[in-house]
């Protein structure tokens, strides 16, 4: 019985092989590549040109341009003082004058190993008054200007002179996020913003906050931003800077 179970078994033995040659021959077939595109691709913006290169702009470039348009005459500021009713064209002076002097003590910050940036361009005629790059990382600065005034800060507001709340703080965390979605879109890594207030020409600054989310300083308190280190590499540094200055990078924020 055992000779004729092996002689039975040796009857099937090459189908058996046939068989099983099939089967590890599609085992060990190469897989085709993935032809799916990666999904870490990233756009890479156009070759900087003179115009759409950033860097040459002056602090408070965006509040100079409009107040060249409004082209506001003699006649319009008589009427306008006359009336008590402070025009828009102040305000913008106004503005521009704080820009302009947190503007010159961030320069300073150059030879602490930090790119700065002014009056970047967004989308619907808005700008950022400053932008900060360096080892400590990326701060979106926006400048306030409230000459001979008293400045209370909060975590999500700010009252000038006891006034009503101003959404500053608000604001400020949220353009520092739009920052983050340009810069993170043609960078390979992680780059974190921080909101920075600054406040000029007061006369006292008093921040209470239990979560400070956004920093904020007086004009030449700034210069606390220069020891900051250990965020971006110097590589990583110019890469910011490099899609930063570039006008097109902006187009869509």
């Amino acid at each position: 019985m055992i000779w004729r179970s092996c002689e039975d078994g040796t009857e099937y033995r090459d189908d058996v092989i046939t068989v099983l040659t099939k089967h590890l021959q599609n085992l060990t077939a190469p897989i085709p590549p993935d032809r799916t595109p990666q999904a870490d691709a990233r756009p890479v913006l156009p070759p900087l040109t003179p115009a759409d290169d950033l860097a040459a702009n002056t602090p408070g470039a965006s509040l100079r341009d409009k107040l060249d348009e409004s082209g506001a005459g003699l006649v319009e500021r008589v009427v306008s003082w006359l009336l008590r009713r402070p025009p828009e064209w102040d305000s913008w002076r106004k503005g521009l004058a704080g820009e302009r002097r947190v503007g010159a003590e961030l320069n300073r910050l150059g030879c602490h190993g930090w790119r700065v940036l002014h009056s970047i361009p967004l989308a619907n005629k808005v700008d950022i008054d400053h932008l900060l790059i360096g080892p400590g990382g990326v701060f979106s600065i926006n400048t306030k200007h409230h000459h001979k005034r008293v400045v209370w800060g909060g975590d999500d507001s700010v009252k000038v002179d006891h006034g009503k709340p101003a959404p500053y703080a608000r604001n400020s965390r949220a353009e520092a996020k739009r920052v983050v979605r340009v810069l993170e879109r043609y960078c390979d890594f992680s780059v974190p913003v921080e909101p920075v207030l600054v406040f000029v020409g007061v006369t006292e600054l008093k921040v209470v906050a239990t979560q400070l989310s956004v920093r904020v300083y007086q004009e030449r308190q700034v210069s606390a931003l220069a020891p900051l280190s250990g965020v971006l590499t110097a590589d990583q540094v110019e890469q910011v800077y490099s899609v930063a200055r570039h006008r097109q990078a902006w187009a869509q924020a």
